[in-house]
């Protein structure tokens, strides 16, 4: 199976992904430290390190599908077109893809967290509260069918939710 995980910085989605990842066990492929690797090496930041983080997770997915192991994709997926692209890679394999959206209801507590969070992820700055908002601002609406989290309720209860839904995919929804 893919997953494709989607929400704003900071929302809780990395969180979910790494529960998951342990309890299916899946691999978790994260487009933030891919990009900051990009960067890392030499990668001037004017170019387009996003996009290309998100084509370099995808080519990630794409083998460890190949091997007949799931994957969880950590990424923003704010816009139709990124939520896409991870139907080529479960097409190409034939497995069924699933779309988790983490959302905080409480801005507050989504406030808190980006502004308390340290990663470890050489080279990769986190986005203020005003990036996060602009990026809101311009989040494109869902066609997909998804399950819906809010991190403001408890990590274990999400999760487990997060295994329901997935496990009633797998079993619902043929492949692509």
């Amino acid at each position: 199976m893919l997953l494709a995980m989607a929400g704003l910085p900071a929302a809780g989605k990395s969180s979910v992904a790494q529960e998951l990842g342990r309890a299916l066990p899946a691999a978790v492929v994260s487009v933030d430290p891919i990009e900051a690797a990009m960067w890392r090496a030499g990668v001037e930041r004017t170019q387009p390190t996003g996009l290309a983080a998100y084509l370099v997770a995808e080519a990630v997915a794409d083998n460890v599908l190949g091997l007949g192991q799931s994957v969880i994709i950590d990424a923003v997926n704010a816009v139709q077109g990124a939520r896409r692209q991870w139907r080529a890679p479960a097409g190409r394999h034939r497995v069924p893809i699933a779309f988790i959206e983490v959302v905080c209801s409480d801005s507050r507590l989504h406030r808190q967290r980006l502004e308390r969070r340290s990663r470890g992820i050489e080279g990769f700055e986190e986005p203020t509260w005003e990036a996060v908002r602009q990026r809101q601002a311009e989040y494109e609406p869902w066609t997909d069918h998804r399950l819906v989290l809010d991190s403001a309720a408890d990590l274990a209860s999400n999760a487990a939710q997060a295994q329901h839904y997935l496990t009633q995919a797998a079993r619902s929804r043929p492949a692509p």
